[in-house]
This record gives structure tokens, sequence and C-alpha cells, in this order.
């Protein structure tokens, strides 16, 4: 019993050993290939984050373009709005004067 064990281990390892460099052959095209899909994609995945970064910056680019706009016209706004208001502070103060002047010089309409 003990030579059929060990005639049937023999032609075990013998089968293995032609086996083996098909196997090994195989999986070096496994692994070629697998390395490869993976420098695709890792390529095409630092493609796409640079093209989203320059995306993202055109966009702050453009967003800060808008904001200092917007300040500009804010500022006009209210140099506009200041010069308003000081025109109608001065209209007023100049009619003041005017009914002052009025009711000390004894027009009746001003009482």
């Amino acid at each position: 019993m003990r030579k059929i064990l060990i005639a049937t281990a023999a032609i075990g390892a013998l089968s293995l050993a032609a086996c083996s460099q098909k196997t090994q052959d195989s999986t070096e095209a496994a692994a070629t290939s697998a390395a490869d899909d993976m420098t695709d994609t890792m390529g095409a995945m630092a493609t796409g984050a640079a093209n989203t970064v320059d995306d993202a910056s055109d966009a702050m680019a453009g967003a800060a373009d808008d904001a200092g706009d917007a300040v500009k016209d804010a500022a006009a706004d209210a140099k506009d709005a200041a010069e308003n208001t000081a025109d109608a502070a001065q209209k007023a103060a100049s009619d003041v004067t005017d009914a002052m002047a009025d009711h000390v010089n004894g027009d009746k309409k001003a009482n």
C-alpha cells in the first residue's frame, strides 16, 4: 500500500510540474493585464482630477471677478445715495433759511 501512495504522490507531483509553467504563464499574463488596467484607470482618474481642479479654478476666478464688479457697483450706488442725501439736506437747509427770513421780515404767510 505504501508503494501505491508513493506512486500516486509521484504522479501528482509530475502533473503539477507539467502544469506549473502554463499556470505561471497564465498568472503572469493576468498580473500584467491587471497592472495595465490599473495604470489606465489611475491615469484616467488623474486626468479627471486635474480637469476638475481646472474647472474649479476657472469658476473661482469668475466668482471673484463677479464679486469685484458687485463691490464696485455697490460703492457707486452708495456714492450716488450720499450725494443725493447731501443735496436734499442742502435744499432743506435753504428752505428753512428762507422760511426764517420770511418770518423775521414780517411776511404774514410765513406765520
